[in-house]
């Protein structure tokens, strides 16, 4: 099935990875050895798709300028991995010696973990390197735009448990919107989160949706004192 043609939020992704952004982390996301990082990308596949639009209703504000079926594909990693485990990601990984970079990988690694046809996809290009303290890996998110809807699902469940995609609106609405606490050396500090469906999206997922979403002007105004403590 082709899918219904929507340019506006392509040429955005495109024009964003163009002239990149800075993550505005601070300190608190700091590698622990930036010698010894491990490189690795992550696939940020937004889509206009027929089957699942918004359920939060879109009126006023910035949900008003996306499509309401605009959604973006992410999945749950398995409970059992031993790092991140049972956390709501983007589909990624390491980059191997075989990748030509970035992109290659993360292509790579979307295929592998969720069954998706690349030739359906075309990727925007890639977005500046994010740090991952936990695991030391320093990560390249890489917007794509689906062109031709394939099926997707959980290919290994030792790794992943669900492949899904959530509405762009349902993740913008302000009463989905909220801050994770945690304590990272002592020092407390909050980060964005979303909450969609019953699931909390959170950690380096949410800062990489949030900090899109605010520079493609998408973002509404929401409570950033409203926190939940996500489970480690």
């Amino acid at each position: 099935m082709m899918l219904p043609t929507t340019d506006d939020p392509r040429r955005q992704l495109a024009a964003l990875c163009e002239r990149g952004l800075d993550w505005h982390t601070g300190v608190t996301r700091s590698l622990p050895d930036s010698v010894r990082a491990r490189h690795a990308a992550v696939l940020v596949l937004f889509g206009v798709l027929d089957s699942s639009p918004a359920q939060s209703p879109v009126q006023g504000g910035a949900r008003a300028q996306v499509p309401r079926d605009l959604d973006v594909l992410l999945l749950r990693r398995a409970a059992t991995l031993g790092s991140h485990p049972g956390q709501i990601a983007f589909p990624g990984g390491r980059l191997e010696a075989s990748d030509a970079g970035p992109i290659a990988a993360a292509l790579r690694e979307a295929v592998e973990e969720t069954g998706l046809d690349p030739e359906g996809l075309e990727p925007l290009g890639t977005l500046p390197p994010l740090p991952v303290p936990v695991s030391n890996h320093l990560v390249t998110p890489v917007p794509a735009w689906w062109t031709r809807e394939s099926e997707v699902a959980a290919v290994d469940h030792l790794e992943t448990v669900d492949v899904f995609r959530v509405p762009v609106a349902d993740l913008l609405d302000p009463a989905n919107r909220v801050s994770t606490a945690h304590t990272v050396g002592g020092a407390a500090y909050r980060s964005p989160a979303f909450t969609v469906g019953g699931r909390l999206v959170w950690g380096f997922t949410a800062i990489v949706l949030s900090r899109m979403f605010d520079e493609l002007e998408w973002a509404e105004p929401w409570d950033q004192s409203r926190a939940v403590r996500p489970e480690l």
